[in-house]
């Protein structure tokens, strides 16, 4: 699969999730084996109105090899200004968010509320299609209280998509129960355009089985939360963990661009799920999740993981 003129070569993704795919999270995703990497969600409303407010969700590395800007909005003017916008024009591709079941985004109409609206998605995407040189590609789910992924993906196909990532839940399923495959197996099979399979893949048994539907890529969230090396795991790449290191990294990469207070804060969901599922590391939870400084959290997970 290509992302524009570039090769993916595992043809694995990180997905674009809301308080996790920080430049450090990427970086690692990258370094262990992701070929693309999706940044958080981009409010093409405050990229237009405040940019500066924005552009610390738009940092990048030279580690990340395909760079995907995820953008989400319900006004075409808007999102086709954005999607032209210079402050994307490091990204390979824009992305644009049809799939984000959260309340708050669906009460406003965007996210996946827009796949009860066909005609308006249409038009969004023909206007970042037109206002951008770059791919543009579309991540849905299957539907918001009913499957209509064959048709909306067809109708991203003739709006001028490239691709499309399709989560294989609807949004009033949000991420409760499993993955549906054959659903995703069909959207793959109704569109010519390259198809990208997320949803529940955590291991390499999860990781097959989304490739039995026929996807041309397989996008992986919550699975990476904790472990960015599941990309490494997955193609077989022989790579030694040390979860210490790794959360230090994270830590150094953010310390590059935001203050101290913001990384104490932001840092403590990474720290818990770093050492999830480590035996004897239940004890730390609570020092770890009310740290109010990083190095000394550092510290907890230097001891944790040197036992």
């Amino acid at each position: 699969m290509k992302i524009g003129e570039k090769q993916l070569e595992n043809n694995l993704v990180f997905a674009p999730l809301a308080g996790v795919s920080d430049v450090g999270m990427r970086f690692l995703c990258s370094y262990y084996g992701a070929d693309a990497t999706f940044t958080e969600m981009l409010s093409a409303r405050a990229m237009d109105h405040n940019p500066k407010k924005t552009r610390l969700l738009t940092l990048t590395t030279d580690e990340e090899k395909i760079k995907v800007a995820q953008i989400f909005g319900k006004e075409p003017d808007v999102m086709g200004k954005v999607a032209g916008c210079d402050i994307l024009k490091k990204f390979d591709c824009i992305d644009i968010n049809m799939g984000c079941p959260a309340p708050k985004i669906i009460k406003n109409g965007e996210g996946s509320a827009l796949m009860k609206n066909p005609l308006l998605a249409s038009e969004i995407i023909k206007k970042c299609v037109q206002s951008s040189n770059k791919p543009v590609s579309v991540k849905m789910r299957l539907g918001f209280d009913k499957d209509v992924s064959v048709d909306f993906a067809r109708m991203c196909e003739e709006s001028g998509a490239s691709f499309i990532t399709v989560h294989g839940r609807k949004q009033t399923d949000l991420f409760s129960g499993t993955v549906n495959y054959e659903a995703i197996a069909k959207v793959k099979s109704s569109v010519k355009i390259p198809v990208i399979g997320n949803g529940d893949v955590v291991d390499k048994t999860t990781y097959l089985k989304m490739l039995e539907t026929g996807v041309d890529g397989v996008m992986i969230g919550r699975g990476a939360q904790g472990k960015p090396w599941i990309f490494s795991e997955l193609t077989d790449r022989p790579v030694k963990i040390n979860i210490y290191e790794v959360a230090k990294k994270h830590v150094e990469i953010l310390r590059e661009y935001f203050d101290e207070k913001w990384i104490r804060l932001y840092m403590r969901k990474h720290f818990l799920w770093y050492i999830s599922g480590i035996e004897g590391a239940a004890k730390y939870r609570l020092e770890l999740a009310t740290s109010n400084d990083v190095d000394k959290s550092l510290e907890i997970m230097k001891e944790i993981f040197n036992r």
